[in-house]
Parts: structure tokens; sequence; C-alpha cells
């Protein structure tokens, strides 16, 4: 029987992460993120997980170079299906954020309650 528990008393886990179609590209800007540290990537016949340690950078210059052609938001949307913690896009890179407290801050976004 499993111990894991749901609710308020779960512990912040400090990841996040996206599903990658195990494609050409794919598996390329995988093995990219893979050599960052704090990354991990699992592996499975169609897909391939890409999970991280408080965020995920997936900039769009170094992925142009490591594919040899053009990569940007449009291209990372087609490769990705679920994700995980806060997804930003910019116009050269997409961010993921473990902390939706840090995807505010990084953005400009002020999480104060007002009435």
């Amino acid at each position: 029987m499993s111990t894991m528990q749901f609710g308020a008393d779960t512990e912040f886990s400090n990841m996040c992460g996206v599903t990658l179609m195990n494609t050409p590209i794919g598996r390329i800007v995988a093995d990219v993120m893979g050599a960052k540290d704090d990354v991990e990537l699992t592996e499975y016949p169609s897909m391939i997980r890409v999970d991280g340690v408080n965020r995920l950078i997936f900039d769009y210059d170094e992925l142009t170079d490591a594919l040899g052609q053009d990569f940007d938001g449009s291209i990372f949307e087609e490769i990705s299906s679920t994700h995980y913690g806060r997804m930003v896009h910019l116009d050269d890179k997409t961010i993921l954020f473990a902390s939706p407290e840090d995807a505010a801050e990084f953005i400009g976004f002020d999480l104060t309650a007002s009435s």
C-alpha cells in the first residue's frame, strides 16, 4: 500500500518538467537539456520526460545551434505535450518554474491580494 500523502500536508518538491515527443528534434532538445546540472531525463518509446530542480530554461539560441536549424516557441509547442510547474514563454526562451512565486517575480506579477 502506498504511503504517499495528498493535500495540504505534502511538501514542495521544487521540481518542474515537460514531456517531449521522441522525434529527431525532441531527442536533440532532450540531450541538450539532459547535459545541464540538476536535469534528469526519463526515456519512453514515444516520449522523453525532462525534469529539473527549481527551473528549466529552454534557450532558443542554444537549441538552434544544437539542431542546426531555427528553434523557437512554436517548435517547442510542437514537440512538447504535458508539463508541470509554471511555464513562461519569452521571445528567446521558454522557462518552467517549480515555484509559482518565482514565476510571478520573474514576469513582474504582483501576487498581493487587493480589495
